[in-house]
């Protein structure tokens, strides 16, 4: 499952009209952590623009999908309900969900939800659809760019380390061991 963050960048970018202006604009990025999070969106950010830029906040969202578009204006997000039952308590329990959308106006973007959440067994009610602050969606490009992520736990001593303990460090360790006991009961009979 993807995790998703919402990061909220300040930097000067050039209108229509030609002239500079401070924004504050929001990109949505798929990250395995807020380590990663940030790291992604300094590395988009330095492709986007050559001014200087500051990552101002940087959060998880609340989104589980996304519903990217061929063409599209605009970022929708969508609030679905689905109602599942709790096996456990035989009770039926509501769960919302968040979607975003690409499209052009709202009526593309319910039927781009609609076609998005074909392949869905649950049935389910678009309770909203908003249009977002969300500029850009930075999804990873392929997993390996994910796996190039998750790094690999090592040993913190390696074999080789651990063979080469001589027995006359050993011995130390036992003798400081045995001064240590001692000096615990002189100070107990005292």
């Amino acid at each position: 499952m993807q995790t998703w963050y919402e990061c909220k960048v300040k930097y000067l970018k050039i209108d229509q009209g030609g002239y500079e202006r401070k924004v504050n604009d929001n990109y949505l990025l798929d990250a395995i952590s807020f380590t990663d999070a940030e790291a992604r969106i300094f590395q988009k950010m330095q492709e986007i623009t050559s001014a200087e830029f500051q990552v101002m906040n940087i959060k998880k969202s609340n989104i589980t999908e996304v519903i990217p578009g061929e063409t599209g204006e605009w970022w929708y997000k969508a609030k679905i309900s689905l109602v599942t039952v709790d096996e456990e308590a035989g009770k039926e329990k509501k769960v919302n969900q968040y979607i975003l959308i690409m499209a052009d106006d709202i009526n593309q973007a319910l039927k781009r939800l609609e076609d998005g959440m074909a392949y869905m067994l649950v049935p389910y009610v678009a309770t909203s659809m908003q249009l977002s602050t969300i500029v850009e969606v930075f999804p990873y490009d392929n997993d390996e760019e994910l796996q190039d992520k998750i790094v690999e736990r090592k040993p913190l001593v390696a074999e080789s380390d651990t063979d080469e303990i001589s027995e006359s460090d050993e011995s130390e360790e036992l003798e400081d061991i045995d001064s240590y006991e001692e000096d615990d009961d002189s100070t107990l009979s005292e």
